[in-house]
């Protein structure tokens, strides 16, 4: 599409919305604007313009700022006033006249009843080279005016946590299109999750983006999304849709999401419950032996279960070498006698939660530092001072599947 043709036909520039659906309402909280250009018979997206480097930033702003007016001033008019409004801004644009302009056209709007609350923007740093300080500042001053900011897709650049931290965004987007390819693995899934961790330590929302199948809406529900937005749920269209368009579609998903969830999580503790017999018969048999008799009594029992068990004290200390199962069958590892786990997340929590109700507990899935593998840890009180690992191989949750 050829800028200039675009710029002496702004009659012909229009916005669509696509709709942004919550996980607590199933309804419409927001639509997303989307600039468009009708060109002889057919739509198309005004996405490559913006994202033309060689067309100035004077020209994107006159064409974005046209998509806005007509977008709010639609909004005004058809859209419920708890209905939230998503404009996309690369940090370039936003900067352009120092932000005044922009804000300038959105405080006219404010004066026609429109409130910047319901204002949230969707910002982008790719490919900027000013001043990130500047930028920073700028986008304090809007929130001042009671507009919220989104922090854009997750993408490869290695700042993007600690723009995170810097910005403190109300809106982290997160794009599932990686999750379309069968390539994504365990590290993917272990990313994402550490994100909504983020998030929640923030206190921000997450948004998913480009959901096109049912897995993807699922994996967003389970790892802490809030709000979505995709082809599968609903395309960009010109007008507004009723909020409760897929309210009961969506309330029958979370329900097959919610019982399927609510099976692997009564499996998990049906296997804790299985371990937790296995282990204290074991351990109630070898009262009076050392740690090598207990590892060979545990081995036998735990054979095709386990491949790793070593005992720590309370403090993460190390006192049992490592009895540990390669492929000609269990040995033992000296070198790792007294070192240190309490690094690890939650170790100090299970011990007290151990010593406390005297059970065991059996991990969340996690990767393995030394064999890469994803895995679960089944931790036992032995005694007040004393607790028993043992590592669950991923063969074991394999063939059991609902515990991965």
């Amino acid at each position: 599409m050829d800028a200039l043709e675009i710029l002496t036909n702004l009659d012909h520039v229009f916005p669509y919305f696509q709709p942004i659906f919550s996980a607590d309402e199933q309804k419409i909280i927001a639509y997303e604007v989307l600039g468009r250009y009708e060109a002889e018979d057919e739509i198309i997206s005004l996405g490559s313009f913006f994202h033309d480097e060689e067309i100035p930033d004077e020209y994107k702003f006159e064409v974005d700022m046209l998509i806005v007016k007509k977008a709010l001033e639609k909004a005004i008019h058809q859209l419920d006033q708890d209905v939230s409004i998503f404009l996309n801004r690369n940090a370039d644009l936003l900067m352009y006249g120092n932000g005044e302009p922009f804000l300038q056209e959105l405080l006219e709007f404010e004066k026609k009843g429109f409130s910047l609350h319901r204002v949230v923007l969707e910002i982008s740093e790719r490919n900027y080279q000013g001043d990130l300080a500047q930028f920073d500042h700028l986008l304090q001053y809007y929130r001042t005016y009671g507009i919220k900011i989104a922090i854009s897709s997750i993408n490869r650049q290695s700042h993007y946590i600690d723009r995170i931290g810097q910005l403190k965004p109300d809106i982290i987007n997160i794009n599932l299109e990686a999750l379309k390819s069968t390539a994504v693995g365990t590290n993917y899934h272990n990313v994402l999750f550490s994100l909504s961790l983020l998030a929640r330590k923030i206190g921000a929302t997450l948004l998913f983006e480009n959901i096109e199948m049912s897995y993807q809406l699922q994996f967003a529900w389970k790892n802490g999304g809030r709000y979505y937005q995709g082809y599968y749920l609903q395309p960009p269209e010109p007008e507004f849709l009723s909020s409760d368009i897929l309210k009961s579609r969506l309330k029958e998903k979370f329900r097959d999401f919610i019982s399927y969830e609510k099976r692997k999580l009564e499996t998990v503790y049906l296997t804790a419950e299985s371990f937790q017999a296995k282990v204290q018969e074991v351990v109630n048999k070898n009262k009076r032996a050392g740690y090598d008799e207990l590892f060979q009594s545990m081995a036998k029992e735990m054979d095709q279960i386990a491949f790793r068990m070593y005992i720590c004290d309370e403090d993460g200390f190390q006192k049992s070498a490592n009895m540990f199962k390669g492929q000609d069958g269990w040995f033992i590892q000296k070198e790792y006698e007294h070192k240190n786990w309490s690094w690890r997340p939650y170790f100090l929590e299970n011990i007290i939660k151990m010593r406390n109700e005297q059970k065991g507990i059996l991990s969340d899935l996690y990767s393995d530092i030394e064999t890469g593998e994803t895995i679960r840890t089944f931790s036992f009180p032995i005694s007040g001072s004393e607790y028993l690992f043992i590592d669950i191989s991923y063969q074991y949750l394999f063939e059991h599947d609902q515990l991965l």
